[in-house]
């Protein structure tokens, strides 16, 4: 006969990330563990997107990545009505946003300090300084005026270019956490040679 099990106590989830008193893995298991100190170890068996503190996370990052992208949007130029304000600004976000995602997965699964980095400069940041429906809306502008070309200009250029600017962002992450593990690789390989 197993022993009595201790009620739970909200919020105390042992290093094992079991905070239901049970001492049986749970849903979030580890990755309860890893939220500790952070918005997640509040509520671990709140889904993300219901969770309150994420929600304002990704909120703080948008109010920011919209007003970066309304400070670039007004310092750019837009000779001969091309939109080339929001070309710039979705691209140099594909990238950044390849870049961003990259190094996050590289470092570790998607918990605690991560999550928090993820939710306010992915989700929150350049989803908001990146624009759709700014693109949308300019691709309509342009068919309306007559200047098809321009129109399937822009959208194959905004598609490919954010393409190739995604792959090139990522590519880079990689190449610096190849990098930066084979330094530690080195230095470890060194350390050990001089004891």
């Amino acid at each position: 006969m197993e022993p009595p099990v201790p009620e739970a106590q909200a919020g105390t989830a042992d290093t094992q990330g079991h905070d239901d008193g049970t001492r049986l893995p749970e849903g979030g298991g580890q990755q309860a563990a890893a939220d500790q100190g952070t918005l997640g170890a509040a509520r671990a068996h709140r889904p993300v997107h219901l969770h309150p503190g994420f929600l304002l996370v990704v909120i703080a990052g948008g109010i920011l990545g919209a007003l970066a992208r309304y400070g670039m949007s007004s310092i750019l130029p837009a000779p001969g009505g091309w939109p080339v304000p929001t070309l710039v600004i979705n691209l140099s976000g594909a990238f950044l946003l390849g870049l961003l995602l990259e190094a996050l997965v590289r470092r570790g699964p998607d918990t605690g300090r991560l999550r928090l980095i993820r939710l306010f400069v992915g989700t929150g940041f350049m989803g908001a300084f990146t624009t759709y429906s700014t693109l949308a809306v300019e691709t309509n502008t342009l068919f309306g005026a007559g200047r098809v070309a321009d129109a399937l200009l822009y959208v194959g250029v905004s598609v490919a270019a954010g393409a190739a600017a995604t792959t090139a962002g990522i590519w880079l992450a990689a190449g610096h956490h190849a990098r930066a593990t084979d330094r530690r690789e080195k230095a470890v390989g060194a350390r050990k040679e001089g004891q």
